[in-house]
């Protein structure tokens, strides 16, 4: 027998909460039709001030929980998600903001295949969300589709249902009002399949307890956590990338300009080479730790290393490997430069001819040096992966 669970956190909604309750229970006659045996409908109260609890203890087909003390919205989730009985949950907020009567599509598509089922705000429904939200909701979208290499209409959706085993692959979940963006991210990097289905949204009933600059920045913290928790590489990566990338822009003005005559720099062009120095270095670091996390990640969750910044390696074998000969070249030829700059120096030439040589073989000499400490790092690593592969492997064929 297939049960469906929607879990209702509520926190003072009494404006809203008996319309939505009585809104979830009429959608019993039509889920037989998908699949669905039995609706069981559980309300989280999480430590109203109001009449909220009261409230939904008078629906005797509602199940209420509730807490001691205020826990965040999160929380009033995750106690519902423990407290249900269907094999199927769902969730919807209790602001009547979305349509309990689109539960029906959503435990169909869960039961043909999709094990989380999302109602998107943001695919094509009539919606009535504030610009600002919606703009914020856009950002958040677009930027796990970037970080997760899957496209997300809307990351932060209230109204979801998922297959119960689902659970234990995208817990632990945060308390507050993030745990629908880290849910998402989560899924992605498990393999989870994913489905969005198009709802409307309506204006909620009361006060937003939404704070859009507040929150905002807690989403976007927590997803960004999360991604460095299962593919440091794609971020960390895409930084160092960039500070490389910024310094051989640099790298090549130097050179246009050698070309051209221009033997001088002025103060904004010292700068920029100083600058350049720093970013090439500090980006290069960047990039070679966001590669040994992901070792370490892989080490830690005994799962295959996740490689290259756009899903698959650039090189084969990846990059991380040839850090070793890359780090023995910059580091020679570093030391070639230095030692030329100072045999020059001494033969009568002024510092003033020789400082951008000197500067450049110090870069290459550090380049150097940190490609050769996270190459013997990765090596490490790798050999550590391999061994606990192998004693996997031994255990499974004893």
């Amino acid at each position: 027998m297939t049960v469906l669970t929607v879990v209702i956190p509520a926190f003072n909604e009494e404006g809203s909460i008996g319309e939505i309750i009585e809104r979830t229970l009429a959608i019993r006659a039509r889920l037989p039709a998908v699949g669905v045996d039995e609706l069981e409908l559980l309300v989280v109260d999480d430590a109203s001030l109001d009449h909220t609890a009261e409230i939904a203890q008078g629906f005797g087909e509602v199940r209420l929980v509730r807490h001691g003390d205020n826990r965040g919205y999160g929380a009033a989730l995750k106690t519902g998600f423990d407290c249900a009985r269907g094999g199927l949950i769902g969730f919807i907020d209790a602001d009547g903001t979305y349509p309990p009567e689109h539960f029906p599509q959503l435990c169909a598509a869960a039961l043909n295949g999709a094990e989380l089922v999302i109602g998107s705000r943001m695919n094509g429904a009539d919606s009535k969300m504030p610009i600002t939200r919606r703009i914020g909701n856009l950002f958040f979208a677009r930027l796990l589709t970037l970080m997760g290499r899957q496209y997300v209409s809307d990351s932060a959706s209230g109204m979801r249902v998922f297959r119960r085993e689902v659970l234990e692959r995208i817990l632990p979940l945060p308390d507050g009002l993030n745990l629908t963006p880290v849910m998402s991210t989560r899924a992605i990097h498990e393999g989870i399949s994913m489905q969005e289905l198009p709802i409307p949204y309506d204006e909620r009933a009361g006060r937003s307890k939404l704070n859009v600059v507040r929150d905002g920045m807690l989403f976007l913290n927590s997803m960004v956590w999360t991604v460095l928790t299962y593919n440091p590489v794609r971020i960390l990566g895409s930084i160092g990338l960039a500070g490389m990338v910024l310094a051989g822009l640099v790298g090549i003005a130097l050179v246009v300009n050698r070309s051209r005559g221009v033997t001088s720099l002025g103060p904004f062009g010292v700068a920029a080479v100083y600058g350049a120095m720093i970013t090439a270095v500090g980006g290069m670091s960047i990039f070679a730790l966001g590669t040994t996390f992901n070792y370490l990640v892989s080490l830690h969750a005994a799962r295959p290393i996740r490689q290259g910044l756009f899903g698959r390696p650039l090189f084969t074998p990846s990059l991380e490997h040839h850090f070793g000969w890359l780090g023995a070249l910059a580091l020679s030829v570093g030391l070639a430069v230095g030692a030329g700059s100072l045999a020059l120096g001494l033969g009568g030439w002024e510092i003033a001819r020789l400082w951008l040589y000197l500067l450049g073989a110090a870069m290459l000499i550090l380049l150097g040096i940190q490609l050769i400490i996270f190459w013997v790092l990765i090596r490490v690593l790798g050999e550590l992966i391999d061994r606990e592969d192998y004693g996997s492997r031994r255990l499974q064929n004893a």
